[in-house]
């Protein structure tokens, strides 16, 4: 018997490009059928925080029109259905009171499986914020016995990103709720990682929302504030360009905060980790160069 991957085969195999039952993969694990709303529970692994009241009133207007184009997706219960994935799509339908919606019903059996589903089909069609994605790759590392990687080749992304989205979660719950908000971008947060002190980067945070500050002017800022006790001292001595530009590379292929302390002869290489897991990574990492 052949064995089937249910979350190796991609977005695909969970909702289609078009709902006509007869041109999609779905109906090997899956029945589309009309179901009543009534029917239907919240999913309790929904990875979405937050639903923009703008874009659910547009899929409103847009269901009215033209109906629901694309199903969602549930598994089925004792007595009702679970959703997986769609929840904005049911809560418009909900709202307009309609009685009946399309729905691909999957059997899923375990809770792993169904966190895995919900969270990587919300990832890659739901648009989640920053801070939603860094909740979700967490979860499914905590709850699911993923790791970075693992995460990473689900999601479809190279493990740096997935690494650098989970870092925002160090971030203060302000400046996460920031992000969130879309106040300040993923690039304004990724830089505010580069200072350790909690203090500090909240008071970068308010003069970025004050000042309307760009990342380049944010990370002019930062790397300021990080010379000023050096040149205060008459013996340290001036970092040179090519320091600078050897701690961006080094930042850049590492995923983490990298230091360069020259001396008179040699020098030092700090490398930042935030957690157990972050510093596995960069193990790892080291172990893959040195193989080459």
């Amino acid at each position: 018997m052949k064995k089937t991957n249910r979350l190796g085969r991609g977005l695909s195999a969970l909702i289609p490009e078009t709902p006509d039952p007869k041109q999609t993969p779905e109906n090997e694990d899956a029945t589309l059928k009309q179901i009543d709303v009534f029917l239907i529970r919240p999913n309790p692994y929904q990875p979405r925080l937050e639903f923009d009241p703008i874009a659910l009133q547009e899929l409103k207007a847009s269901i009215e029109e033209k109906g629901v184009i694309q199903p969602i997706t549930v598994r089925p219960m004792k007595d009702h259905y679970e959703l997986v994935s769609g929840e904005r799509r049911l809560r418009a339908v909900t709202e307009i009171g309609l009685d009946k919606i399309p729905c691909y019903i999957r059997e899923i059996e375990t809770k792993e499986e169904m966190l895995e589903l919900a969270i990587i089909e919300n990832v890659q069609r739901e648009h989640l914020n920053p801070i939603e994605q860094a909740i979700a790759y967490q979860r499914l590392i905590d709850e699911c016995n993923l790791t970075q990687d693992d995460v990473a080749q689900k999601i479809g992304k190279d493990r740096s990103t997935i690494t650098n989205i989970i870092r925002l979660l160090k971030l203060p719950p302000k400046i996460q709720d920031s992000v969130r908000n879309g106040e300040i971008s993923m690039g304004h947060a990724r830089t505010l990682l580069g200072v350790a002190q909690p203090k500090v980067q909240m008071s970068i945070w308010q003069k970025i929302l004050k000042e309307n500050l760009s990342v380049r002017k944010v990370e002019q800022l930062i790397k300021e504030a990080q010379n000023k006790p050096a040149t205060r001292k008459k013996s340290a001595p001036r970092r040179s360009v090519f320091l600078q530009k050897a701690e961006d590379n080094l930042r850049d292929t590492l995923g983490t905060k990298v230091t360069i302390r020259p001396k008179k002869e040699g020098g030092n290489i700090e490398i930042e980790f935030y957690s157990p897991e972050d510093l596995n990574r960069l193990l790892d990492l080291f172990e893959q160069i040195n193989s080459h």
